[in-house]
């Protein structure tokens, strides 16, 4: 008969409420710039994902290994957008986390939230980067959870005087509005006039036409998962074009390969200065997701999880 597992020794698992407890943007942030700049530099090791389509139910299971440093693990993902109409959500996931010495596991998360915080993250890098200093207008295509999120992380990096959002669901807007003290309105009156876009919708179809936007505006492209899905039009793609990851961009982003546009760098090789920085009137940054952004924000959990437990075995 087996013996149940010593609790002293069995591996942790951190739910969604756990990882809330210590998981903050403004460490975050700086998390991902690190893990940006070390992937571009060649310090991480990280195949593409693989991307398994389940088209009976409209869905993608993603699997996203990485070895960064002293960690190594995988990301497990799934992307139901049909779960939003059941009160589910769209994005869900579990990361897996080992030492890149011995091989022995550190913990299993629940990879939702993580998910979530990273990429609007990596997004307000990319903003404190790329967008003017002077930014004062920032445009939402989107109302589900990454609008939310980006909204929080963006405005930790840029003071903003409004904030408008659209999408398809005009009740979404309105709460979304109303909960972030946006203005809800049409898709082009949000992003006339706008110094920072983001795009986080699930269309397989353009929502963004370059004739909306300003000279020296900033587009953060964070949905269309997918080779055949896109939100922007090929216009805007013939902006200036900076991937998380030039070789994921040129593999997954609908973006990218429906428009055939050229990828100016990776947004780690402008973090380090590798590269020149774009100059266009229209600036994208594609953002693909990287594993290794979710092992830098799973080894941030197991820290401050551990400093938690440090300061209430003392208190």
């Amino acid at each position: 008969m087996n013996e149940p597992p010593d609790p002293a020794t069995a591996v942790p698992l951190l739910d969604e409420s756990a990882i809330s407890r210590v998981l903050r943007l403004e460490e975050l942030i700086p998390a991902m710039e690190r893990a940006l700049i070390d992937f571009s530099a060649g310090r991480v090791l990280q195949p593409l994902r693989s991307l398994i389509p389940l088209p009976q139910h409209s869905a993608l299971m993603g699997i996203m290994p990485a070895v960064y440093g002293d960690i190594m693990g995988a990301k497990l993902v799934n992307l139901y957008p049909n779960n939003a109409a059941r009160g589910l959500p769209t994005h869900l996931a579990i990361i897996v986390i080992f030492r890149s010495d011995s091989g022995e596991p550190l913990a299993i998360m629940d990879g939702r939230l993580i998910t979530e915080l990273r990429t609007a993250a990596v997004s307000a890098v990319a903003t404190r980067l790329l967008s003017s200093p002077n930014a004062k207008s920032l445009a939402i295509l989107g109302s589900g959870v990454q609008a939310k999120a980006h909204v929080r992380a963006l405005t930790l990096v840029r003071k903003f005087d409004n904030i408008r959002v659209w999408s398809r669901s005009p009740q979404h807007a309105l709460a979304f509005a109303s909960e972030m003290g946006a203005v809800a309105t049409s898709a082009e009156d949000a992003v006339r006039g706008a110094d920072v876009v983001v795009t986080c919708t699930n269309s397989p179809e353009p929502v963004l036409r370059a004739t909306w936007l300003n000279a020296g505006v900033l587009v953060n492209a964070v949905g269309a998962v997918g080779p055949t899905r896109r939100e922007l039009d090929d216009d805007v793609m013939r902006g200036a074009v900076v991937a998380d990851s030039r070789d994921a961009a040129l593999q997954e982003s609908g973006d990218v390969l429906l428009s055939g546009a050229r990828i100016h760098a990776e947004l780690g090789e402008l973090l380090a200065g590798t590269r020149q920085m774009p100059k266009a009137e229209i600036t994208v940054f594609k953002s693909l997701g990287l594993a290794v952004e979710d092992l830098a924000a799973a080894k941030l959990v197991l820290e401050k999880t551990a400093e938690r437990q440090r300061t209430a075995g003392t208190s």
